[in-house]
């Protein structure tokens, strides 16, 4: 059975971190990767790698804030690749603040990234994974979807709606043979993660059944076993990706 060759995936937030590994791992497996991310510059090396690996890409400037940029990104990656048959919504955003001090730019930001953004991409490639009768999209939530955290309550409401997308338009299209899942990451190692305090990364890693932090790679694979024909009776999923700190 195949995996994802020959299928054209749509990665945002590629410029970096987990976008980056998805963006390299489904490329390494035979997929067609549009990179979509503000840094154009920094799409540029990932284009560069992928190609230094023998697989195909193109870079497409997107920020995901903009309702526009979403819609006129999508309609050149169906002009350049003909389709999307793989979606990963994977870009976000944090601004962590207490609640009673959390300014309201500072929630909408943060929702208008994590959570709106994933719908508008998922209303703007649907059609063409409807028409072919085939699609996977796969949202990066994350742990605190699940259990929240202190701090970033327009974090962890953003990815926990990104739970409740998933599975609302998995049942919308799976009679299409679209599967639509979602990832929660726990502790992996990324930029994001780097500015988080010592004191609360030791703690952290005290929870980690494992004993290790995650790496962009785990998350990766996972995002590529979803993404293939191997996981084509799974749908409305939230898969735990965090060594073992959230089961059940």
């Amino acid at each position: 059975m195949p995996g994802v060759e020959g299928r054209v995936a749509l990665v945002t937030g590629a410029s970096q971190g987990i976008g980056r590994a998805c963006a390299t791992v489904l490329a390494a497996a035979g997929a067609k990767v549009a990179l979509c991310a503000r840094n154009q510059e920094k799409l540029e090396q990932v284009a560069t790698e992928i190609a230094a690996s023998g697989g195909e890409s193109a870079v497409f400037k997107m920020d995901v804030a903009s309702e526009e940029e979403i819609k006129s990104g999508a309609k050149a990656i169906v002009a350049h690749f003909g389709k999307v048959d793989i979606l990963v919504n994977n870009a976000g955003i944090t601004r962590d603040q207490l609640v009673m001090r959390m300014k309201r730019a500072d929630w909408d930001d943060v929702i208008n990234t994590n959570l709106t953004a994933p719908f508008l991409l998922t209303q703007a490639v649907i059609g063409s994974m409807l028409k072919q009768r085939w699609g996977r999209i796969i949202n990066i939530t994350s742990i605190f979807g699940q259990i929240g955290q202190a701090g970033q309550a327009n974090y962890a409401s953003a990815k926990a709606g990104l739970i409740g997308l998933t599975m609302a338009v998995a049942r919308e299209v799976g009679s299409r043979n679209i599967t639509v899942n979602a990832i929660a990451p726990g502790f992996i190692e990324t930029a994001m993660t780097s500015v988080l305090s010592d004191e609360l990364k030791e703690s952290m890693m005290k929870t980690i059944p494992l004993g290790r932090v995650g790496s962009d790679l785990d998350v990766a694979h996972a995002v590529k076993f979803l993404a293939s024909e191997e996981a084509g009776y799974i749908t409305g999923e939230v898969l735990k990706v965090n060594g073992g700190i959230l089961m059940g």
